[in-house]
């Protein structure tokens, strides 16, 4: 995931979650990390980075107050690379990276969630936008 957040914010002026933005549930591969997120999946992308190329990534974004982590924070790792403006949020047992952390260019906390980690989601139903990272 490069700089963009796709922060096309999916929640009210308030910052509450938007009524009609499903809530979904995922996690990691072993179970340690688990969260809830209100998120928009017309919205996915699959960007040509280095590091969403080379780990499959389809990402949707929300901002920080539609995710709730259930749990799971003392296994999590964090990775940032180039400019370190992304925080990519992985599993210490399994290595999964389910979500980043990242601040939107409006500086609203964002949060892209790996969809392929979500329970319940066939992520090969879904047209993600190609987002040119790489170039970025």
């Amino acid at each position: 995931m490069s700089d963009h957040t796709g922060n096309e914010n999916h929640a009210d002026d308030d910052g509450a979650p938007d009524a009609a933005v499903p809530k979904l549930s995922g996690g990691c591969h072993c179970g340690a990390v688990h969260y809830n997120v209100s998120l928009d999946l017309t919205r996915t992308i699959a960007c040509n980075c280095s590091i969403c190329t080379s780990k499959g990534l389809i990402l949707a974004f929300a901002p920080t107050s539609a995710f709730e982590l259930e749990s799971g924070e003392a296994r999590l790792r964090e990775y940032r690379f180039n400019r370190h403006l992304i925080s990519h949020m992985f599993c210490a047992d399994c290595g999964v990276q389910t979500f980043s952390k990242a601040t939107a260019p409006d500086g609203t906390p964002t949060i892209a969630v790996n969809v392929r980690t979500l329970r319940d989601v066939d992520p090969a139903a879904l047209s993600p936008m190609t987002y040119d990272g790489r170039s970025s």
